[in-house]
């Protein structure tokens, strides 16, 4: 069975392994203070031309997202997001059981612009309700859409402007950042958010996130956050060693992409066969829509997600490709598509 369920199906990048084993039997400092993550916070830091972040090595996306929230906001703040958004749907309410209320906005491509934002804010009008303060989006997103320079620009001014914050969950971001026409790079997500993370493990990591800090008043304190969390490894040199490697020489945007070509093989071979998508979809998750009957036949021998009914008859689908995903995958999966 050929996988295309998710991007993290596989372990790690060999080069990874290859630093972990080489680096075992050396004795370092613990929780995140050993010269690995320093190593890899100071190659984070070059790539961004910003020596003033605070970069903080998380083990997964979930956490990095409730660890962050929870010490960004105070007690009766709020966080706005799209209804796909990963901390609305996928998170088992983990922000809401910190105390803070997700307020979802209906968006057609889960992206969030400051004319979906403006109800909300406008809804909120005193201190009967709670006090929207975190602009929350993901890029890529939740539907594989990708946040161009321009569109973040706009969402920035607009906080800055109703004094709200923006985080960007960036579980995929190396996809959303190698698409062609992005224009959007490691510096400018630092310049436009207060914070946002680098995913590693959706991205050639075993695991691990990288939370990147721009804003000086969310820095305070945000190691007590982590420890209470129960996201201070004591061999944190584990996410450091990974990091290091996958920013040592552009391995992590060699990864992304390469997992965004074979979707766009993928891509390619549906659009060629007639069909259309759910949505366009630039980044390493695309959407297809196929007769029911084409989806039980593909699932003989694909694995993927099954993702909406769209009409009597049809249903779109998640195909997902990876670091690691085999040419040889993607052309059985086009090869099979081609028969009906």
């Amino acid at each position: 069975m050929i996988s295309f369920k998710n991007d993290y199906s596989e372990g790690a990048h060999p080069r990874i392994l290859e630093a972990l084993a080489a680096t075992n039997l050396e004795q370092a400092e613990g929780y995140g203070l050993d010269r690995f993550c320093m190593e890899a916070a100071s190659l984070l830091r070059g790539a961004m031309g910003r020596e003033d972040v605070d970069v903080h090595f998380v083990p997964g996306g979930t956490q990095t997202n409730l660890i962050a929230l929870s010490a960004f906001l105070r007690p009766h703040e709020a966080a706005i997001a799209a209804r796909t958004g990963h901390i609305a749907v996928h998170e088992t309410g983990a922000i809401e059981a910190t105390g803070h209320k997700v307020f979802v906005v209906d968006s057609p491509d889960g992206k969030l612009t400051p004319a979906l934002i403006t109800p909300a804010l406008d809804f909120h009008t005193d201190e009967h309700m709670v006090k929207p303060r975190l602009v929350y989006v993901s890029n890529s997103t939740e539907l594989g859409t990708v946040y161009g320079r321009k569109e973040l620009e706009d969402l920035r001014r607009f906080c800055l402007e109703r004094g709200l914050l923006l985080f960007v969950d960036g579980a995929r971001l190396g996809s959303a950042l190698s698409v062609p026409g992005c224009g959007l790079d490691l510096p400018g997500m630092a310049d436009l958010s207060d914070a946002f993370y680098i995913g590693g493990t959706k991205n050639g990591a075993l695991l691990g996130e990288a939370l990147v800090i721009s804003t000086p008043c969310l820095k305070e304190d945000f190691r007590f956050h982590l420890k209470q969390r129960g996201a201070m490894l004591a061999k944190g040199r584990l996410l450091g060693i990974q990091f290091a490697e996958l920013f040592r020489d552009g391995l992590y945007f060699d990864l992304a992409m390469h997992a965004n070509r074979m979707a766009d093989r993928l891509r390619e071979a549906i659009v060629e066969t007639g069909h259309q998508f759910l949505v366009d979809s630039p980044s390493n998750q695309i959407f297809p829509i196929f007769p029911d009957r084409l989806i039980g036949d593909l699932q003989e021998d694909f694995d993927f997600h099954v993702w909406s009914k769209v009409d009597e008859g049809r249903s779109s689908i998640r195909l997902v490709t990876s670091w690691a995903t085999r040419e040889e995958s993607v052309e059985a999966f086009i090869g099979k598509l081609k028969k009906h």
